[in-house]
C-alpha cells in the first residue's frame, strides 16, 4: 500500500547510511520497497561480463544489505534496473549494444558523454540485460524486476534493427514520423512489438526461477503513451505511474488523471503512484527539495483518485531534510486510514475515452494539440463541476468495460475504427448516452479520411465541408425553446443572448429532424479596426450543438472545438455547456453531489463494507501552475452521498475532521456537512445490509 524507492547514486556505497533509510521506512510505515540493483551500475556483486560495478563498494553488497533490512520488516521488495547506458570497455567490446542515430554515428549519451546509450530492440536488451535479470532473481529472493528507461530514445539505426525492420515488414526505417508514412506506421506497430516480446521474455525468465516474482515496467500513460495500454494492462499484474511532480503548466489533477488513464486497462490490479520529493522541471534538479504544500496537494490527489503512494529519493545523502517530515506525515495518515483505502471499485458513471490510435495516426507530432488538449479541457471542466468521473481505452469499448457507466465523452475522438463504432453505437442501443466533440469518427483507426463520419447516425448529421479555422470574433446565439424555456444544457446562461465560440469548426448537416438547436452560429467578422467590428449577420439557422434522444440513450454532439478551446482559454461559458451536456446526457440521479466554495476533486469509491467520498481541495492560486506555496482551506461543504442498493449506513466519519460527523439519513440517501476542507477530506461511510 505504501512504497519507498531509493535510487542510489554510484558513490553511495561507503558514503551513505543504509540505516537511516531501514528507520525512515519503518516510521513511514512503508510495506513495500523498489532498490536500486543494476543494469548501468551495479549495486550487487555480479560475475556479468561488461556489468558495471559501482568503484566505491569494495567488497560489500549495498542492495543486499538493504534487501535484507527490508525483509526484516516483511517488507515486498523488487529491484530496480535501469538498461539504458554502458560505459566503454562494453562498447569497445560490444559495438553493437549501442544506439545509433540517422547519420549511422554511435549515440553517446546526451547527460553524461563518457556513457553510451543502448538499443532497446536488439542484443543488449535480449541477451545481457536478460541476463543481468535472471542472475539477480537467481542470488536474491526479490518479487521483481522493475526497469527504467528499458524503451529506449527515439529510432535506432543499427544493423540489428535495420535488419529486424526490413525482414517483418520488407521496409527501410523512417526518416520521418508523418503518420501517413508506411515506413512509420509499420514502425510503430513494430517497435511495440519487439518491446512486448522483451517484456514476454524477461517476465518469463524470472517467473522460472521464480514464480511469485514478475517482471514490473516503468511505462504506461494515456492517449500519448507510446506502448499500447490495452497489451500493458493485460501483461501487468500491477504498474506504477511514473509522473513525479507537476511542471510548466500543469493542475494538481494531473496525478489523479494518470492513475484513471491507468485504470482504464488495468482495472482493480493495485497501481503506484511514484512521486517525487522534489522540483520536477527540465532542468532535472534531482537533489531539490519541493515545497510541502506542492508535495500534499500531488500525492493526494493521486490517493483520492485511487493510487497507492511511491516515494523516489534519488541518492542515498539527504543534501536537503525538509521533504522527510511531510512524507511522514502522509504516509502515518495513509497507515491509520488503510482500510478506507483499499478500493475495490470506483462508482463514477461518467467515463471520458482515450485514443492513442487517434494521437498517433491523426494527431501525429500535434498530438498534444489535437488530442491531449481536448482531454484537458474536459478533465478541467469535469472536476469544476464536481462530477466524478473516470476514464476508458478506447481499444476496451465492450459491454464489459463500458456499461458500468451511464454516459461516455469522446473528446476529439477523429481515428475510430468500423468496429469501434459499432461498439460505440451499441453502447447508445443498450441505453448508454454519448457527448463528443469536433472531429470524432471523422477518419479510420488508420488516420484516413472516411466519406462521412463513423458515428453520423447517432449524431445525426454528415460531414459538409473542410474544417474552418481558425475562426476569429465568432460567436455563439443562445436560442430558448419555442415556449421560451431554456434547455438544460444553457443552465446557469439563462440571462446571456450570446457567448464566444471556439477556434475550429466541422461544417455538418443534419440528417434527422431537429426539434430545438440551443446554440446556433453567429459567423466570424472583423475584429480591427475597430470601427468595423460589428456582425455582418446577426443571426444564422446554423446549429452549433446537436442534441437527440435515441429509443437507447442520449447524444450530444458539438460539431468544434468546445474542449480544446476551454482548456486553452477557460471560458467559464465553455465550462457551463459541457458540464451541461454530462448532465443532461446522464439524465439519473447522481451518486454524489457537493455543494460549497472551491475547486474540489471529487471521487466516489465502494470498498468491502463501506464507501468513500474523497474532496481534494484546488482552491490555490498555484492551481494551475506549481508549486503551490501554502494549503488555503475551503469552507463548509454539505456532501449528498446516493447508497448502493441494498446497504445502510452504520456510521459516518470525516477522516480528517476531529469529532462525530453531522449527517442525517432518508431514503436510501446520506447527507453530510463538511466544516472545512484543507487539503483533503474523505467521507467515509461504514456499510451494512438494509
Amino acid at each position: 500500500m505504501r512504497w519507498a524507492q531509493l535510487t542510489l547514486v554510484e558513490n553511495d556505497p561507503g558514503n551513505y547510511d543504509p540505516h537511516f533509510w531501514l528507520d525512515y521506512f519503518r516510521r513511514v510505515h512503508a510495506d513495500a520497497a523498489c532498490l536500486s540493483a543494476g543494469g548501468c551500475v551495479a549495486y550487487y556483486p555480479t560475475q556479468i561480463p561488461f556489468h558495471y560495478r559501482s568503484p566505491w563498494m569494495g567488497d560489500s553488497d549495498p542492495f543486499g544489505e538493504l534487501l535484507a533490512g527490508c525483509r526484516a520488516m516483511d517488507m515486498v521488495v523488487i529491484a530496480r534496473t535501469d538498461p539504458h547506458a554502458i560505459h566503454q570497455d562494453a562498447y569497445e567490446a560490444h559495438p553493437e549494444w549501442v544506439a545509433v542515430d540517422v547519420d549511422g554515428q554511435p549515440r553517446r549519451h546526451w547527460a553524461s558523454p563518457e556513457l553510451w546509450v543502448t538499443c532497446a530492440l536488439g542484443p543488449y536488451n535480449f541477451e545481457f540485460m536478460t541476463e543481468v535479470h535472471r542472475e539477480i532473481v537467481s542470488r536474491y529472493q526479490v518479487d521483481g524486476i522493475f526497469s527504467n528507461r528499458w524503451t529506449g530514445h527515439g529510432i535506432c539505426y543499427c544493423a540489428s534493427c535495420r535488419r529486424l525492420f526490413r525482414e517483418r515488414h520488407g521496409l527501410d526505417l523512417p526518416r520521418s514520423q508523418d503518420p501517413r508514412d508506411p515506413a512509420w506506421r509499420a514502425y510503430l506497430g513494430w517497435r511495440q512489438e519487439r518491446l512486448f516480446q522483451l517484456w514476454r521474455l524477461w517476465d518469463g525468465e524470472i517467473r522460472a526461477i521464480n514464480p511469485r516474482a514478475r517482471f514490473i515496467a516503468n511505462s504506461g500513460g494515456g492517449a500519448l503513451s507510446s506502448l499500447d495500454m490495452k497489451t500493458i494492462g493485460e501483461l501487468s499484474d500491477t504498474l506504477f505511474a511514473d509522473r513525479q511532480a507537476r511542471h510548466g503548466l500543469m493542475a494538481p489533477w494531473a496525478n489523479g488523471k494518470n492513475a484513471k488513464e491507468y485504470r482504464a486497462t488495468l482495472g482493480n490490479k493495485p497501481i503506484g503512484g511514484i512521486f517525487s520529493v522534489g522540483v520536477e522541471e527540465k532542468y532535472r534538479w534531482k537533489d531539490s527539495v519541493q515545497s510541502p504544500a506542492e508535495i500534499r496537494l500531488w500525492v493526494l490527489d493521486g490517493i483520492a483518485n485511487g493510487l497507492r503512494p511511491w516515494f523516489t529519493k534519488f541518492a542515498g545523502s539527504v543534501y536537503d531534510p525538509r521533504w522527510l517530515q511531510v512524507v511522514e506525515e502522509l504516509y502515518g495518515w495513509h497507515h491509520r486510514h488503510e482500510r478506507y483505502l483499499r478500493n475495490q471499485a470506483p462508482l463514477a458513471r461518467v467515463a471520458l475515452v482515450y485514443s492513442q490510435q487517434t494521437a498517433q495516426f491523426y494527431g501525429g507530432q500535434e498530438a498534444y494539440e489535437w488530442v491531449e488538449t481536448p482531454i484537458l479541457g474536459w478533465y478541467q471542466a469535469l472536476v469544476e463541476a464536481r462530477i466524478p468521473f473516470e476514464m476508458v481505452h478506447d481499444g476496451l469499448l465492450d459491454a464489459e468495460h463500458v456499461d458500468r457507466y451511464r454516459t461516455l465523452i469522446l473528446p476529439n475522438i477523429a481515428a475510430l475504427s468500423d468496429h469501434q463504432c459499432r461498439q460505440l453505437s451499441e453502447f447508445v442501443a443498450r441505453g448508454g448516452s454519448l457527448v463528443a466533440t469536433f472531429e470524432t469518427s471523422r477518419y479510420n483507426q488508420w488516420g484516413e479520411l472516411r466519406p462521412d463520419l463513423g458515428l453520423g447516425h447517432l449524431f445525426g448529421v454528415q460531414a459538409a465541408g473542410k474544417v474552418e479555422g481558425p475562426m476569429r470574433n465568432a460567436y455563439l446565439r443562445l436560442e430558448r425553446e419555442a415556449d421560451g424555456r431554456i434547455h438544460p444544457l444553457l443552465a446557469g446562461l439563462e440571462d446571456a443572448p450570446r457567448i464566444i465560440h471556439g477556434a475550429y469548426r466541422l461544417p455538418v448537416q443534419a440528417t434527422a429532424p431537429l426539434a430545438h438547436a440551443p446554440l446556433t452560429l453567429i459567423p466570424s467578422y472583423p475584429d480591427l479596426p475597430m470601427e468595423a467590428v460589428y456582425p455582418r449577420v446577426e443571426r444564422t439557422e446554423v446549429p452549433e450543438v446537436y442534441l437527440r434522444e435515441t429509443a437507447g440513450g442520449r447524444v450530444v454532439y458539438f460539431p468544434w472545438d468546445i474542449d480544446r478551446i476551454f482548456w486553452e482559454v477557460l471560458c467559464v461559458d465553455h465550462g457551463r455547456l459541457l458540464a451541461n451536456a454530462v448532465r443532461w446526457a446522464t439524465d439519473e440521479p447522481p451518486v454524489v453531489t457537493v455543494e460549497g466554495p472551491g475547486v474540489l476533486d471529487v471521487t466516489v469509491w465502494r470498498q468491502e463494507a463501506s464507501m468513500t467520498v474523497h474532496l481534494v481541495n484546488l482552491t490555490n492560486p498555484m492551481m494551475m501552475k506549481g508549486p503551490a506555496r501554502e494549503l488555503l482551506p475551503v469552507g463548509r461543504q454539505v456532501v449528498t452521498v446516493r447508497l448502493p442498493v441494498g446497504t445502510r449506513p452504520r456510521r459516518v466519519q470525516l477522516l480528517n475532521t476531529p469529532g462525530p460527523a453531522s449527517w442525517e439519513e432518508g431514503q436510501g440517501v446520506v447527507r453530510v456537512e463538511v466544516p472545512s476542507v484543507l487539503d483533503l477530506e474523505v467521507v467515509a461511510i461504514d456499510l451494512d445490509s438494509a
